[in-house]
C-alpha cells in the first residue's frame, strides 16, 4: 500500500533550448533537441518517490518505445507502476521550448493520458493512500473520481482551468501558480479550505480557513530551466505532508521543504533528471531553514 498515490499524466518531453520562447506568428532556431521523459503526473511520481514516500502512479502509457522510456525512469526512482495501464493510442508528448533564462513555454499531446480511468485496483490504491496528488493533464472525470475517494486531496490544478464546484468540493488542499488561480476565480477560501499559491522565484503563499496567511520565501538560485519545478514542489509537498499532519505548522514546513526542492530542480536542465533526492533536499532546508 503507498502512502501517496499520483493520478496523472505521463509524457516524453522534447526540449528545444531557444535564445528567447517565440512570439505569435514567429519563428526562432533551437540549439538543439533532447528527449526525456516526463509529463506533469509522473514528474510529482519521481518527485514524491525520491523525496522519501512509497509512491504509486496510476496512468496511462501507450504500447510503443516512448512508454517504456517512461516506466524505465520511473521504476528506477523506486514508484510502483503496478496502476499504470497501456493505452490503444500513443504515449502522451509535450514539445517544451526553454530560454537561455530558464524560462519554458509548453505545449502537450495528451494522447493516451486521454484514456485514463480509475480501475478497481487503482480506487482501491486511492481509498488507502494517506495522500493523492492530481492534476489536470488527464480527463476531469477521472480526476473526479479520485477526489471523491481519497481521504486526503491535493489538486495541482495546471494547466489553468474553470473547474466546477462538483470537483473543488472534494479538494482538501489545492495547489495553483498565479495564472491558474485566477482561470479558478473569486475567492479560493470560499471553494476549497486551504490552498498554496506558488509564486516561482518569490517562494509561496499559504491560504486556510481560520488562519493568518503564511508567506514562504523564494530561495536564492541560478537558474537553468524551470520546466519541472512546479512539479517537484507539488510531489514534495505530497511527500511531506503523507509523513507529518496536514494541518497547522507542518503543512508550513511542508511548503518550505517543497520550495527548497523545487529551488533545486531548476539547476538542472530537463523534467525528471532535474527532480531532487531527499537527501538533497533536506541538507538544503538545514541551510535555509534550521
Amino acid at each position: 500500500m503507498a502512502d501517496v498515490v499520483v493520478v496523472g499524466s505521463a509524457n516524453v518531453d522534447l526540449v528545444l533550448p531557444v535564445q528567447r520562447i517565440p512570439r505569435p506568428g514567429e519563428t526562432v532556431l533551437a540549439s538543439g533537441l533532447t528527449r526525456g521523459p516526463g509529463g506533469k503526473g509522473a514528474n510529482q511520481a519521481v518527485a514524491a518517490a525520491r523525496a522519501g514516500a512509497s509512491t504509486a502512479f496510476v496512468a496511462s502509457l501507450g504500447a510503443d518505445e516512448s512508454g517504456e522510456l517512461l516506466r524505465k525512469a520511473l521504476s528506477e526512482s523506486g514508484v510502483d507502476l503496478s496502476l499504470v495501464s497501456t493505452a490503444g493510442r500513443p504515449t502522451g508528448t509535450a514539445i517544451i521550448t526553454v530560454s537561455a533564462d530558464g524560462e519554458n513555454s509548453i505545449v502537450v499531446a495528451p494522447s493516451a493520458n486521454a484514456e485514463l480511468e480509475l480501475s478497481s485496483e487503482a480506487l482501491r490504491a486511492v481509498q488507502r493512500a494517506k495522500v493523492v496528488l492530481a492534476q489536470l493533464e488527464i480527463p476531469f472525470a477521472t480526476v473526479q473520481a479520485a477526489a471523491e475517494a481519497s481521504s486526503y486531496f491535493i489538486l495541482n490544478a495546471a494547466p489553468a482551468a474553470e473547474l466546477s464546484d462538483e470537483l473543488l468540493a472534494a479538494v482538501d488542499l489545492l495547489v495553483v501558480n498565479e495564472t491558474e488561480a485566477e482561470a479558478i476565480g473569486g475567492s479560493l477560501l470560499e471553494r476549497v479550505p486551504a490552498a498554496v499559491i506558488t509564486l516561482g522565484s518569490k517562494g509561496a503563499v499559504i491560504l486556510a480557513r481560520g488562519a493568518d496567511e503564511v508567506r514562504v520565501p523564494g530561495v536564492p538560485v541560478e537558474v537553468v530551466d524551470t520546466t519541472a519545478a512546479g512539479d517537484t514542489f507539488c510531489g514534495v509537498l505530497a511527500a511531506t505532508l503523507a509523513s507529518t499532519s496536514t494541518t497547522g505548522s507542518e503543512l508550513t514546513n511542508a511548503v518550505r521543504r517543497a520550495n527548497v526542492a523545487a529551488s533545486l530542480s531548476v539547476k538542472t536542465a530537463g523534467a525528471i533528471p532535474s527532480v531532487p533526492h531527499g537527501d538533497v533536499i533536506d541538507a538544503r532546508y538545514a541551510e535555509v531553514y534550521l
